[in-house]
């Protein structure tokens, strides 16, 4: 116990004086996680869009895909992009592997389907009077698929930080295509997981209380999101 409370104000001391390695990390931790959201939404958004609004041959199959995509490991999205930027792989003389980008790639994908699917549940939650009362106005398809994306767009942004927060917690990806490397590819994930076998429990506790406060923060913005 002694142990435990003395490495935590350890841990306090290292934030409160912002330790160089501790803002390093916590730094490109948030630099790759919003990198990939933002990346992921730009593709989720319209692409939800599109598969809610248009009608095609295997859409619930699709969607159920998607769904079924939101509790992907992350080992099995690491092992794939690793095997695309290997060295053997299609991307590899990119040299990718073990750097920040290739790191952005793999949470990009890992977050994409919980976008998409959040996209498309929050495009169908719109009520169906409001379609029809755009059609009614003389709206063209354009201006009524606009309509109803303003009325979604609480939900769609709640979606993107859930996003967020699903990359910024993860940790198969991270060690797979990033490698960990200090002073390159560490994130705050992967440095609990090393530090914490190393002993070294007073950065893996400041980082966790760093991490928890992110979580704070996107629980309390979500929270103000629902109550419009």
């Amino acid at each position: 116990m002694n142990e435990f409370l003395n490495g935590m104000l350890q841990a306090i001391n290292l934030i409160l004086t912002l330790n160089p390695e501790l803002v390093e990390i916590t730094t490109r931790t948030l630099f790759i996680s919003l990198s990939s959201t933002f990346i992921a939404a730009l593709i989720a958004i319209p692409l939800g869009g599109l598969i809610n609004f248009k009608k095609f041959k295997g859409k619930r199959s699709l969607i159920n895909l998607i769904q079924t995509l939101y509790s992907l490991p992350t080992v099995l999205v690491g092992l794939f992009v690793f095997l695309l930027l290997s060295q053997q792989g299609v991307f590899g003389d990119l040299n990718l592997l073990f750097t920040p980008t290739g790191m952005i790639i793999g949470q990009t994908l890992l977050i994409l389907p919980i976008l998409i699917g959040f996209t498309i549940t929050a495009l169908k939650g719109v009520g169906k009077d409001i379609t029809d009362l755009s059609i009614s106005l003389g709206a063209s398809e354009f201006q009524t698929i606009y309509t109803i994306m303003r009325e979604a767009k609480y939900a769609i942004m709640a979606a993107v930080i859930l996003g967020f927060g699903r990359a910024i917690s993860e940790v198969g990806v991270a060690i797979m295509i990033g490698g960990n490397i200090r002073g390159a590819t560490r994130v705050i994930t992967t440095t609990i997981s090393l530090e914490t076998s190393k002993g070294n429990l007073e950065l893996s506790i400041a980082l966790g209380i760093i991490l928890l406060g992110i979580a704070l923060i996107i629980n309390l913005i979500l929270n103000q999101i629902q109550e419009h």
